[in-house]
Formats: structure tokens, sequence, C-alpha cells
């Protein structure tokens, strides 16, 4: 098993233990990033991505590693501590970068075949709207399985974590490890994948944007091929 971790922070906090204790579980080889260390631009807006390429994009080469580490796993892991309700700045800044890769636009069909956790802690509450802002992008490119682990811990680091608590976030996470590893998972698709997909199958038969049209077309998407299909 491959495993990517994504951490919205540079610094190893309460977030970042709980990533670690749950890619620990599943065992395999883990490639894992710290933002903004690892990549910290933000998106100017250009539009490159969407109407030339992604490898217009001024940031292209430095996203590069982590676009590889992501497209090899087969789980990715999200993580960010809440920062005023939402995920990290640097969290969000990341993955702006993929607005092309979303089903409207040129999804990565290996996506619809893997499965994805997003993490995050608070001393109090935020926790489900700083997961949906890291699970609304895991979505649109395409994954089917994104789970969800979120506590607000009672603390301002893993030190002050109480022994409860840890016992909650070890049971939690057993539960997450243990479905990840079930044998008995196979490529799909969400309804929300399938709607936006049905839709954008006849925009791109039509043909709206040259770059995405040209895309799809050549995949088979236009016709009867479907990325979630082997």
């Amino acid at each position: 098993m491959k495993i990517c971790v994504v951490n919205g922070q540079n610094h190893k906090g309460s977030t970042y233990h709980i990533g670690k204790m749950l890619a620990d579980k599943l065992g395999g080889e883990v490639k894992e990033f710290f933002l903004p260390k690892d990549f910290g631009e933000f998106c100017c807006g250009c539009t490159n991505c969407f109407l030339k390429g992604e490898d217009k994009c001024p940031h292209y080469d430095k996203l590069k590693p982590l676009t590889n580490a992501v497209d090899e796993a087969d789980v990715i892991i999200l993580t960010s501590p809440v920062y005023v309700y939402h995920c990290t700045g640097s969290m969000k800044a990341w993955l702006d970068h993929y607005g092309w890769r979303w089903i409207v636009h040129r999804p990565e069909e290996k996506m619809f075949s893997k499965k994805a956790v997003v993490i995050s802690t608070a001393a109090g509450a935020g926790m489900r709207s700083t997961n949906k802002d890291m699970a609304d992008s895991l979505s649109f490119w395409g994954i089917p399985a994104i789970y969800n682990i979120g506590f607000g811990i009672h603390a301002v680091n893993w030190q002050g974590v109480s022994e409860k608590m840890r016992a909650k976030i070890e049971r939690k996470t057993d539960r997450i490890a243990s479905k990840i590893k079930s044998s008995d998972f196979k490529p799909k698709v969400s309804l929300k994948g399938w709607l936006y997909f049905t839709v954008f199958h006849f925009a791109n038969k039509k043909g709206w944007n040259p770059a995405d049209s040209e895309y799809w077309k050549a995949k088979g998407w236009t016709e009867n091929k479907r990325p979630w299909k082997k």
C-alpha cells in the first residue's frame, strides 16, 4: 500500500500525530509533505491550467513532486488544524492549484480507485467545516471513499491531550484503518461525481473548453468509456 500524507502546516502538532498514527496502522510506503515548507505558492489566477494545460502553471515544477505522490498513492491523507473554522491557508493554497483536475475539467482517472482521509483538530470546535474544505476537493477529484477524523482535543498541543482523549483517537483510527484495508473495495463513483461527469460528458462532446474537450475525447469519455470502469 502506498500512502501520501499532506500536512497543512510545518510543525508536528496534534493533527500531524493523528495522521501519523493512522499511516502507521495502515502500514506500507509513506510519502509525507509539509505545507508551506514543501509547497508555499499561492494561485495567481492566470487560468493557464484551465485553458492551456496544467504544465503551463507558473508553479508546475514546484507542484509536481506532490502531484506525483498523490497520483501514485493508494490512500491520500490530508491533515489540517482548525484555523478560524477552516483549513490552514497553506492547505487551501495547495488545493487551489488543482482546479483543473476537478471532474468538470480534466480529472485523473486514477482518483476513482483511491481512498482518502481528512483529519483536523482544534482546542474547541470547527473540525466539520475544516474537513469539508479538504474533502470537497478530494470529492471533486473523483475519489469515492473519503473518511473524516475530527477531534476537539481540549489542548493546544499533543503533549496536553488527555489519556481519555487519546484512547478515543486510537479507537477512531483503528476503525478507519480497518475500513481502508478492507479488500472488498472496487473503483466506483459517487452520485455527485456521476452527475457532474454526465453533464460534462455532453459539454465536452459538443466542445466548450478546447483543453478539456481534447482530454475527454482522448480518454474516450465523450463516448462510452468511464474512468471508474476497467
